[in-house]
């Protein structure tokens, strides 16, 4: 081809590109579709060939990269600029009235203004767009970090790969949104019969078929799978001259940068304005095209929202109302009793299978043994069993008593599984406990939730192969994982070769953890995965953290006098020094290191600088403080070279102290040194907010 030919290509290219972005605009955003859909797939074909033919003619920002891409590894987890919150919930007009009292309380206002959106029953995303082009998305994960989907994110139409520019609004340098990723029912069922016809295992629900495939590795597929998506809040942004007022304008703004916002959002001058809409669309649930299982009211002006601010899970400025749930009958077979890790006995009802908003449903929860006394269910009752989202089914009430059934179920006295005593903690709880701490069910559950994802992340370890290490000996508390030879697990069911190396290679990675997820799966009572962040984030090492009084824990804001004297009396225990110490000895990490600094590139001052450590730290052992500088971007060696850049000196240093001087290495005490880390620390804080 000539210059003039390649001309006319480039021309073209843009043309169809354009024409191909402002049809995306028109059916998801604007819900007019001005072309079918064989004249849009036409042009995207032919788009295609001549980016084939021209590849220095693609734009990385083309309709074509909506097709997707096989990705060669797993998905790379990122930090989000601003945490994503969860909301609370409310099941009645009444506690929805009790939060906006609230609310207007704490800002000494009669009335506010509210937004109302339909809580759709997808996967949230966070979407960040700098000069106006997406450069990454991910998954909501914890709230601070989540999973890169960008890939499988730029294959859904209604997300703008480049925002549109408007005559009002300048587009901002930096712009962070959350979104909800959803599919449609019919699109639904389209793919689950496309599934069945294949022998493809049918997806759950629609929820599940979203979250399926925005974790695709190959986003070819997740193209064709018809995703959606609806922004619906804001987090962090740069606007010059300009700023976002409330979440109305919000909205309305970023539905003119192309954006797709759901049409039934509405702004509600009052609190009866906001329950009337909920009403409203309780009725029409059946009727929107896609899943919703209730309604999310926010405060509308933002500087009213900055004043409510957040708990350490929800913003007090939001709240979610929950449509009644999705409710069957079936038969109560039986009440079981399972004994979890800090050895609470927890009955549970196991039921006729039934199915229930896309789901099987074969279990119940019943809480504690009040709430079977409450609700006086036996077995054999037909029972009314409810489902809301992701919440565990529970039954709600006995439909109907079996004839002649007088088999009342009774407290045991005695654990189901070792036999020991059963009692309660203290007289007024609800809850009673197996007291023998050597009962062999709490600590195949302590093992299995020290093994879990969240936690050591131990990927094979699971419930029967625990239940078998348990019981033959093998394992008596977590440390004795940690000194498991290949032998031991080939005398197991189900293990060969492979698979027992496998498992070995699983336990040792675990060893790298951060002391944040270590601290997780320890199970401490009251400590979540949240707390177990901010205590590893504040203290930096278990050995101050084992160090520490209930008062040191109760300095961090969203720590409260429970959390804190669990805490204390948990590392009071000499058995729990004892796995400490072990594991210690064994390997396992106990600093929280800030792995996010290489996974995103940042720079601290430490970065590329070599140290080397020589004598005693008073702070921590030498080997934790030279983790946290790898963890900075820093280099540890263990001898001085001219390459070295500083010198750590500690109490009684060694011969690299002569060298250092020596060769005129910079020397830092252990003052000078802690003030580098924290400097470091604080840059990265910047950096990442």
């Amino acid at each position: 081809m000539n210059i003039m030919d390649e001309r006319t290509a480039e021309n073209r290219i843009k043309e169809l590109s354009a024409k191909l972005e402002e049809y995306n605009y028109r059916y998801y955003v604007l819900n007019e579709p001005i072309v079918s859909d064989k004249e849009y797939d036409d042009m995207l074909s032919e788009l295609i060939c001549l980016e084939a033919k021209f590849p220095h003619l693609k734009s990385p920002d083309s309709p074509t990269q909506r097709v997707g891409v096989k990705l060669p590894v797993g998905m790379a987890t990122v930090t989000h600029l601003s945490k994503m919150f969860s909301l609370d919930n409310t099941y009645s007009i009444e506690g929805l009235r009790d939060w906006a009292r609230r609310v207007c309380s704490r800002l000494g206002k009669e009335k506010l203004e509210f937004v109302v959106e339909l809580k759709i029953d997808g996967v949230s995303a966070n979407l960040i767009y700098k000069q106006g082009r997406l450069v990454l998305a991910a998954t909501r994960g914890d709230g601070v970090r989540g999973e890169d989907i960008t890939a499988a994110i730029k294959t859904i139409r209604a997300i703008p790969l480049v925002m549109r520019t408007s005559e009002k609004y300048k587009l901002p340098s930096l712009l962070e949104l959350r979104g909800e990723i959803f599919m449609n029912k019919d699109d639904f069922a389209d793919l689950n019969a496309d599934r069945k016809r294949k022998g493809e295992p049918v997806f759950a629900n629609p929820r599940n078929a979203a979250s399926g495939s925005i974790k695709l590795l190959d986003s070819r597929i997740t193209a064709k799978r018809k995703l959606r998506c609806f922004i619906h809040s804001l987090g962090i942004y740069e606007w010059q001259d300009n700023s976002f007022h409330s979440q109305w304008d919000f909205l309305n703004i970023v539905r003119e940068w192309g954006f797709p916002v759901a049409r039934v959002s509405r702004l509600c001058v009052s609190i009866d304005e906001v329950i009337a809409y909920c009403m409203e669309y309780q009725k029409k649930r059946k009727q929107i095209p896609y899943e919703v299982d209730g309604v999310v009211v926010k405060v509308n002006i933002f500087e009213n929202q900055r004043s409510l601010g957040e708990t350490m899970k929800s913003p007090r400025w939001a709240v979610a109302y929950k449509f009644p749930a999705h409710q069957v009958t079936t038969y109560l077979r039986r009440i079981v009793v399972q004994v979890g890790r800090t050895g609470i006995l927890t009955p549970v009802a196991e039921l006729e299978p039934v199915q229930c908003a896309g789901v099987v449903i074969s279990r119940a929860t019943l809480h504690n043994f009040d709430e079977i006394r409450r609700l006086g269910i036996r077995e054999g009752d037909r029972v009314l069993v409810e489902r809301a989202g992701d919440v565990i089914p529970k039954i709600v009430k006995v439909v109907e008593r079996k004839a002649g059934s007088d088999n009342e179920f009774r407290i045991p006295d005695k654990c189901p599984i070792c036999g020991g005593k059963v009692a309660k903690e203290k007289q007024n709880d609800v809850a009673y406990y197996c007291l023998n701490p050597a009962c062999p069910k709490q600590l195949e559950q302590r093992i299995i939730h020290f093994a879990s994802r969240n936690a050591m992340d131990i990927i094979g370890l699971g419930e029967a192969v625990v239940s078998q290490l348990v019981r033959q000996a093998r394992v008596r508390d977590i440390a004795d994982l940690y000194v498991l030879k290949k032998k031991d697990l080939l005398s197991l069911e189900l293990f060969a070769e492979k698979k027992a190396e496998n498992l070995i290679d699983a336990i040792e990675k675990s060893k790298s953890r951060p002391l944040s997820r270590l601290l997780f799966g320890l199970g401490i009572h009251h400590v979540g995965e949240k707390v177990s962040a901010l205590i590893a984030r504040r203290f930096g090492t278990m050995e101050y953290i084992m160090n520490a009084r209930a008062e040191d824990f109760e300095q961090i804001p969203e720590i409260g006098k429970v959390i804190a004297v669990s805490l204390e009396e948990y590392f009071r225990q000499p058995q729990v020094k004892d796995i400490i110490d072990r594991m210690r000895r064994y390997g396992v990490n106990m600093s929280e290191a800030d792995d996010h600094v290489r996974e995103e590139g940042l720079q601290t001052e430490l970065t590329g600088k070599r140290f080397v450590f020589t004598g005693e730290l008073q702070k921590m052992r030498r080997r934790d403080a030279q983790k946290i500088v790898l963890s900075l971007g820093g280099v540890v060696s263990s001898s001085v070279s001219k390459k070295t850049d500083f010198v750590v000196v500690g109490d009684s240093p060694g011969t690299k102290y002569g060298e250092a001087l020596r060769l005129g290495i910079k020397l830092l005490d252990e003052l000078e040194f802690w003030d580098m880390i924290d400097k470091a620390r604080e840059q990265i804080r910047d950096d990442t907010t």
